[in-house]
């Protein structure tokens, strides 16, 4: 298996969050549920049902300048989001490395109907436990904040999709905990979250089911 590589770490830093307000100011159960129908309120409504307004302000640049980097992507080189959203990172991806091919997956019809407007036509509807994708066909397939969200059968046939459209080089970035209180954190925060393991359990996931890719975290400190 690969390494872990925390790209982003830089971005983490840079959202402010109330942890304790998320549970107490509104009815969590409820948030979570309209959460999880990944609408309009998810992505662009009030805060306590996600991401409270999800707008282009390039903060994804420099990830995808260090992602480029350390992957070394070229002119051609194929490049798959799984989990994708409003492909905010694939648009970076074609700034960064001009002539890059990008392609983008989704559950959330309105994430895509609302993506950046030039990576909207390389981007589809459709679940990650079935990539709608030829076998080895991206030079890299890579998901962020999306299979944290899964039930583990559903984990599983995720990462080996990953595995089977992928070339060498992929990655995987999910949340994680470290301690009682960072896992306190990330429950008081989290609406979407189905799988919840320590940075050791994903890995031991990661290796039970055949992955080869890189990896990072997302913690809630």
């Amino acid at each position: 298996m690969g390494k872990r590589i925390d790209f982003l770490a830089k971005y983490q830093g840079a959202t402010k969050r109330d942890y304790v307000a998320r549970v107490v100011e509104h009815d969590k159960a409820e948030c979570a549920t309209v959460a999880k129908r990944w609408g309009e309120e998810y992505w662009d409504g009030p805060r306590q049902y996600g991401y409270g307004g999800y707008r282009y302000d390039g903060r994804w640049l420099p990830i995808a300048q260090d992602m480029a980097k350390h992957f070394d992507l070229q002119p051609g080189n194929k490049v798959l989001d799984v989990g994708c959203g409003k492909a905010f990172l694939l648009y970076e991806f074609t700034r960064v490395v001009p002539g890059i091919k990008i392609a983008g997956l989704d559950i959330s019809a309105y994430g895509i109907a609302n993506a950046k407007e030039e990576a909207r036509p390389f981007l589809r509807e459709g679940n990650c436990t079935a990539l709608p994708y030829p076998d080895h066909s991206f030079d890299l397939v890579y998901s962020i904040n999306t299979f944290h969200n899964l039930k583990i059968d559903e984990l599983k046939a995720s990462i080996q999709e990953i595995e089977r459209v992928g070339k060498d080089k992929k990655w995987i970035c999910v949340e994680s905990y470290h301690n009682e209180r960072e896992k306190a954190n990330l429950l008081y925060w989290q609406l979407t979250c189905m799988s919840f393991h320590t940075p050791d359990e994903w890995v031991w996931l990661y290796r039970e089911w055949g992955y080869t890719g890189d990896y990072g975290f997302i913690f809630f400190e």
